[in-house]
């Protein structure tokens, strides 16, 4: 007989002794038997099989492993193997897991869910190594990563709202729950945690309000933004810190607030029956006043700071929302006059005055208005038209005296000699000291003193009115 055959006979006779000891549970014998053949036929993909599950009969796992290891490498297109080895690293962690050898379970689990990465249970061990040690953040992704890539569920939804929940991100961990319900609107577990949110931030918003009437803003601010770190879908809240923030001056924020709870409205609500739209009506109604108001609020700032055109701007997109408000007209036109672009204010001025007939406020500026244009035009030697925009300044005002002064100055230029010489007496009644006003008067009268012309039947009638 050969070698070679002498070689294969005593390998046989060794692997049949294992065979047979395996039948009578002497595993150790198994394994002793089943290396001797090895030694010898060391390309046998049987032998290191069979050895494996020897060592699989002794809990050895590890020398399992390298078997099956080496059998993938003798056969790699044979997945029997590659899922065998998988299975071996996955008891392997789940004994380390139930010693509490979280690390080294997670490390098995790794090995097995990196060979059949498809197979979900493996990952899934994984998981629960990484929440024993409090690896949320890992977890995590490793959730998202499968939201990612396979076919989304309401249990995957949930179970990533509460890892979110322990990472104290409470408004992703509240997007994952609605998610979860709308793909399965039954899930208990996800109704119970949206529940919990609901109620947290109810009662946050509560202790918001209490410190709010307290005048404590700042602290009712933590309490409104934890509310809406509960439950971002509340369109009541964001009004409520919208105002908050309002009061504070934070116009960008208090804006960004109001646009969101008009495109809230309604959503997320669950008004009784009927009073759906009521509420969502009246919501909105709510959040656009106050977002005109804010927007007005933010524009005297920047007046206030000399910043005309972004005040104009504000104003332009509170006046697109609320068209019957003469104050947002008014102070409009005040920029405008600010910038000298007197027109554009003397337009503001009159929609004002139109839906205000009675506001002094708006007689005052038309007045200011009219004879600032007609200051304009007097020195663009436009006598007749100064003339006619004076007159009309003081029928908005007459108390000014300075509206007679610039009217007789502008009448004398234009010719209108009598009326000039009216409004110089007037100024006289008013102001005796006006000195320009008495060398026009004698200029207009020569040959007559100043007390002579202020006694005349003229004078007396001018002091009348």
């Amino acid at each position: 007989m050969s070698g070679e055959l002498l070689i294969q006979k005593k390998a046989d006779n060794h692997y049949q002794a294992g065979v047979n000891a395996m039948s009578q549970f002497q595993f150790e014998k198994a394994v002793s038997c089943f290396s001797k053949a090895i030694v010898l036929q060391p390309q046998q993909t049987q032998l290191y099989v069979e050895r494996a599950e020897a060592f699989l009969q002794l809990c050895d796992f590890q020398s399992a492993a390298l078997d099956y290891k080496h059998t993938c490498m003798l056969e790699p297109q044979n997945e029997v193997y590659s899922q065998k080895l998988a299975f071996i690293y996955y008891l392997q962690g789940q004994c380390l897991y139930d010693l509490g050898m979280s690390v080294e379970a997670l490390e098995s689990f790794t090995k097995a869910a990196e060979i059949k990465p498809a197979f979900r249970p493996y990952h899934m061990r994984s998981l629960a190594c990484l929440t024993a040690l409090g690896r949320y953040s890992d977890c995590l992704r490793l959730v998202s990563n499968w939201l990612e890539t396979g076919d989304p569920s309401a249990d995957l939804f949930t179970l990533r709202a509460r890892l979110h929940q322990q990472l104290n991100q409470m408004t992703l961990c509240y997007h994952d729950v609605r998610s979860a319900l709308r793909l399965k609107p039954s899930c208990q577990e996800a109704s119970a945690l949206l529940k919990k949110l609901q109620e947290t931030a109810e009662r946050s918003h509560h202790a918001a309000v209490d410190k709010a009437l307290m005048g404590e803003l700042s602290d009712a601010l933590g309490k409104i933004n934890t509310a809406l770190e509960y439950n971002p879908s509340k369109a009541h809240y964001y009004l409520f810190r919208g105002i908050l923030y309002r009061r504070l001056k934070d116009f960008t924020a208090a804006i960004d607030d109001f646009v969101l709870a008009v495109d809230l409205c309604g959503v997320g609500e669950e008004p009784p029956e009927g009073e759906e739209q009521e509420i969502s009506g009246a919501l909105e109604e709510d959040a656009q006043t106050q977002l005109v108001l804010t927007y007005n609020d933010f524009a005297v700032q920047c007046f206030s700071r000399g910043l005309y055109r972004e005040a104009v701007v504000l104003l332009n997109k509170a006046i697109e929302k609320q068209r019957d408000e003469s104050a947002l007209f008014i102070n409009r036109g005040d920029c405008f006059y600010k910038q000298c672009e007197w027109m554009f204010a003397l337009a503001d001025y009159q929609l004002a005055e139109e839906m205000g007939p009675d506001n002094t406020a708006i007689r005052l500026r038309l007045a200011v208005i009219h004879n600032t244009l007609g200051l304009h035009r007097f020195n663009n030697k436009k006598y007749q038209e100064a003339a006619d925009t004076f007159s009309v300044a003081i029928k908005h005002n007459p108390a000014v005296v300075q509206y007679y002064e610039n009217r007789a100055k502008a009448s004398s230029k234009a010719d209108r000699l009598e009326e000039a010489k009216q409004d110089a007496i007037r100024v006289l009644i008013l102001d005796p000291t006006n000195e320009q006003m008495v060398a026009l008067l004698l200029r207009l009268l020569p040959g007559c003193s100043l007390s002579d012309i202020m006694s005349c039947a003229t004078a007396q009638s001018v002091e009348r009115q």
